[in-house]
């Protein structure tokens, strides 16, 4: 058992990547043909992770080792929250939101690291399959994706001049198996959080395997019953950041 800034955490686990690799290179190809301009909603978002991923780290004189490594896992950390809320406010055209779930799965170790969250019923990623141990966090190879993530989302920007006219791509739907659980988490009052299990409709079945299929519009849930769900009321991080990685 490793330990991060002073706490006991399991070994970390290789950052879940493929998808930002192939999300990061439609958006460039999309720029380089200019066929993607984005929308006022977009371009809220894409400047909020992207003032996130050029803040700078805290000038603090003799700091400790300990307090450096915090500020770096908390700048990881404060991006992927960015991301998150802009995924799930729903806002964010189809291209939009493939991109942020994929930059949000990559930095999923950062969801409890270096603040876990601090109500019981608060969505919870990133622990080790199988344990409730979380994974420290690798630090160095979370920063090394900033240099890129910082370029695409500049040039994501610069689209958003004014008087330029949106151009939104379309965005091919993907469908997914899953065995296991979603829970659908709600914040009835500030700092409270409420939880509870996704059933089917039709025959209770929680446990699924469950067939996704989502067009970054809306995502539904195809239960072994043969119903199918529209009305899950689940967020996309809800149902990507479970997923495992294809």
């Amino acid at each position: 058992m490793a330990r991060v800034h002073g706490k006991p955490v399991a070994a970390a686990h290789p950052l879940l990547t493929r998808g930002l690799t192939l999300e990061s290179g439609k958006a460039w190809q999309l720029l380089a043909a200019r066929e993607w301009r984005l929308s006022s909603a977009d371009a809220e978002a894409v400047a909020a992770v992207l003032a996130r991923l050029t803040a700078p780290l805290p000038t603090r004189r003799g700091a400790a080792p300990q307090a450096r490594a915090t500020d770096r896992d908390r700048l990881l950390q404060r991006i992927l929250r960015t991301t998150v809320h802009h995924l799930d406010a729903g806002a964010v055209s189809p291209p939009a939101a493939a991109l942020l779930a994929a930059v949000a799965r990559a930095l999923l170790p950062w969801h409890a690291a270096p603040n876990p969250p601090i109500a019981a019923a608060a969505p919870r990623y990133g622990t080790v399959p199988g344990t409730t141990d979380r994974a420290a966090p690798p630090t160095e190879e979370g920063e090394a994706l900033l240099p890129d993530l910082a370029a695409l989302f500049t040039a994501l920007a610069a689209t958003s001049m004014p008087g330029a006219v949106p151009l939104t791509p379309p965005v091919e739907p993907w469908q997914a198996r899953y065995v296991g659980r979603f829970r659908r988490h709600t914040r009835p009052a500030p700092g409270v959080w409420a939880a509870e299990t996704v059933g089917c409709p039709e025959c209770g079945g929680k446990d699924g395997p469950w067939t996704v299929i989502c067009d970054w519009r809306r995502a539904t849930l195809g239960c072994p019953c043969g119903a199918v769900s529209h009305e899950h009321r689940l967020a996309f991080s809800e149902i990507c950041l479970v997923l495992p990685e294809t």
